[in-house]
């Protein structure tokens, strides 16, 4: 968990206010309080390397969908992909993206927002890519980013929701 309490507090705030704002039918299923993960739950049940869904927009229009790998980050999803991939392309043409992270039935969170590059190779480095750095060789190893070039993003957040049947035992209970 690498969330400070402030991080937390507005992960928490988009989770309120995405759901606030999502249709009935959607609060139906995700049920606020009951079938939602907390924002404290979300980064204890988001650890490591997830497994991501990424949509991305053509330049016609049509979406495309691929599977990333996603590191949950001080609230937000970091993305890796080659340069080269039509994603890459798509997200330099147009940032805007939604992202899945399911685990069977067990957890789903879903994410739109915008994609923004975090290492140099897309234009000026961003703050957090030092630290965003240092923590992906420590997963990856890093030997991991002598074979090949990766462009790294960090999915800003304009909606999410985390959905989980029974929250207390996919994540424990709520406040820590």
């Amino acid at each position: 968990m690498f969330e400070t309490s402030d991080e937390i507090s507005r992960l928490q705030e988009l989770l309120d206010s995405s759901l606030n704002r999502s249709t009935g039918h959607l609060r139906a299923i995700i049920a606020p309080g009951e079938r939602t993960l907390t924002a404290e739950q979300l980064v204890r049940v988001a650890t490591g390397m997830c497994t991501l869904a990424l949509a991305t927009v053509t330049r016609g229009g049509e979406p495309r969908i691929s599977g990333v790998d996603g590191h949950l980050l001080h609230g937000r999803w970091v993305v890796g992909t080659d340069p080269s991939a039509a994603k890459a392309r798509h997200l330099r043409a147009r940032p805007g993206v939604s992202v899945a992270y399911m685990r069977g039935e067990e957890v789903g969170v879903f994410t739109h927002g915008h994609a923004v590059p975090l290492n140099p190779q897309e234009g000026p480095e961003d703050p957090a890519w030092p630290e965003t750095l240092e923590y992906l060789k420590g997963h990856y190893g890093a030997d991991a980013f002598v074979w090949t070039d990766v462009i790294f993003y960090r999915i800003e957040p304009t909606w999410m929701v985390a959905y989980a049947p029974d929250p207390v035992s996919v994540a424990g209970a709520g406040a820590g």
